[in-house]
């Protein structure tokens, strides 16, 4: 029998599963698997992108299983978000339509700002998606100010097409400037959160003002030849130390599900991506065991604050969110 997943209640009331499938690099056909396993194996929290060039894969999966009875469309909590080039308020309803088209579903569950800085619009191909100065090779940024574009998220609310919004790679000042501006506070904020980099400080910041964490890249980076963000300075992972499978031998689990139970104890909701069966069963199977109070202190030792998703192309935009300590 499948596990069943905690919720943990949003700001705007909605219950929010506290463990979710992430689908970066998940696409055709792998994409489309990948879901329709996770959902066969307790997952009601899928998490995708518009950038992630799978949603229509995505779609497809949810739309299976509920034909298939397995699920009610209510039963699944489906994220995706609103890419950098889309941040102009005009193109924000715009980027918001076509995924939802890409899915096929009626509605969406959460819809997040990808990452705090704009850049230049110039389609919406994938080929437009990493607007690059040749000569620097960083990014060809716009000037819209992420209020503007958080402006625009509110009044999709009123469609009835989402139900609740949310950032992501938001830092500390950003959500307070953010929070002083909005008339709707996010429900989350999806950032970087494994053992190398915990986000105690942002989680603390974040559960103040009833604003939740969720964690990607939860096991670290997920693809080491990802092309968009590289390999540079990825800092030494946990999943191999002998202290952390020595804790997972104690509980007759895996490293993986030693990292996202800590993980799921600082408070977070972690959306590890797997294609594979046994990864997927595997990632789930994390709610019958519990962490002491020394083993928790053991995987603190390994933050260093280190990213594997350091995005240092756009490293000067004004908007860079990774130039604070949280």
């Amino acid at each position: 029998m499948a596990p069943k997943v905690p919720s943990v209640r949003l700001n705007n009331g909605l219950e929010f599963p506290v463990l979710g499938l992430g689908t970066y690099l998940a696409t055709e056909e792998e994409g489309i698997e990948a879901v329709k396993t996770a959902i066969d194996e307790g997952y009601r929290h899928i998490d995708t992108a518009y950038f992630y060039q799978n949603e229509s894969q995505v779609g497809q999966g949810v739309r299976a299983k509920i034909a298939e009875g397995v699920i009610k469309r209510e039963d699944v909590f489906i994220v995706t978000k609103v890419w950098n080039t889309f941040h102009a308020p005009e193109h924000v309803e715009q980027a918001f339509q076509r995924s939802l088209d890409n899915l096929g579903l009626d509605y969406i569950d959460l819809y997040l700002v990808h990452w705090p800085m704009g850049w230049e619009f110039s389609g919406w191909a994938p080929s437009d998606f990493m607007p690059t100065d040749e000569a620097t090779g960083k990014t060809i940024n716009s000037d819209v100010d992420y209020l503007d574009t958080w402006a625009a998220m509110e009044r999709l609310l009123e469609t009835g097409k989402v139900k609740s919004i949310g950032v992501s790679n938001f830092n500390s000042e950003q959500l307070t400037r953010l929070l002083a501006n909005c008339k709707v506070k996010p429900v989350t904020n999806q950032v970087e959160c494994n053992p190398s980099i915990n986000q105690r400080k942002l989680i603390e910041f974040c559960r103040k003002h009833d604003i939740v964490i969720t964690a990607y890249s939860p096991l670290g980076r997920p693809n080491l030849t990802d092309p968009v963000v590289g390999t540079e300075g990825i800092p030494k992972h946990a999943l191999d130390d002998p202290r952390v499978i020595d804790i997972g031998k104690k509980y007759g689990k895996t490293p993986g599900q030693v990292v996202l139970r800590y993980l799921i104890e600082l408070g977070t909701v972690p959306i590890p991506k797997s294609s594979r069966l046994e990864r997927i069963r595997q990632n789930i199977n994390i709610f019958d065991f519990q962490l002491t109070a020394d083993e928790i202190k053991v995987m603190d030792g390994f933050h260093t604050g280190g990213r594997t998703v350091p995005f240092k192309f756009s490293s000067d935009h004004k908007y860079f969110p990774f130039k604070l300590e949280y």
